[in-house]
């Protein structure tokens, strides 16, 4: 690689790197309403939803189309981000009495 090409390499990582940043902050806002929903459901089977899902999945894809975004890289993003808060959920259950 050029010199030049390293000096723009570095340019554009650095942008990367600020929106990684904001994406960080976002998933912790996110974090944070998962946590209240959690905190309304009573059973470990109201964890999963399938049916919002799907529906998130599939807004998220129209979603994708409509801004130019390949779908499979944002799906991938979404179904990976929804089972990780999922997993979240899980072991942070605490059964109501």
């Amino acid at each position: 690689m050029s010199p030049k090409n390293k000096k723009k390499l570095l340019v554009i990582r650095k942008k990367l790197d600020l929106i990684d940043n904001k994406l960080l902050d976002l998933l912790k806002i996110r974090a944070s309403y998962v946590k209240k929903v959690l905190s309304l459901k009573e059973y470990k089977n109201e964890i999963i939803d399938k049916k919002r899902i799907n529906k998130i999945l599939k807004n998220i894809k129209s979603k994708s189309i409509k801004k130019g975004i390949d779908p499979k890289i944002s799906g991938r993003i979404w179904k990976n981000m929804i089972y990780a808060f999922v997993d979240f959920e899980y072991r942070n259950f605490k059964k109501r009495k």
